[in-house]
């Protein structure tokens, strides 16, 4: 167990640096919306990845997910977006195949 905690501060340091920002939200959902923004984009770091890179990745294949595996596959600790993991769906079609 390491003796401090300069990981969970180095983690929290966004949410620091923009809390005065985010005392001028104007709605409930707002915030609720950036909340959820900054968790992706934290599981992202968290899990080795560019958060835009991966953040544009994911939203581009979203729309055509239709299975757990494919869902799952979007991730950040199951996919990359250099080289995304393919699968190959109950329908035959390989998920991630049309990537560039």
């Amino acid at each position: 167990m390491p003796i401090d905690n300069n990981l969970a501060e180095l983690a929290i340091k966004p949410f620091v640096i923009g809390r005065k920002a985010w005392l001028f939200s104007d709605t409930a959902k707002g915030a609720t919306a950036s909340a959820q923004i900054y968790s992706l984009v934290e599981t992202a770091k968290a899990n080795g990845q560019e958060p835009y890179t991966w953040l544009r990745h994911v939203l581009e294949r979203l729309p055509h997910a239709s299975s757990a595996e494919e869902y799952e596959s979007l991730l950040p600790w199951s996919c990359s977006p250099e080289m995304p993991r393919q699968i190959e769906t109950p329908s035959g079609r390989r998920w991630g195949s049309w990537i560039g």
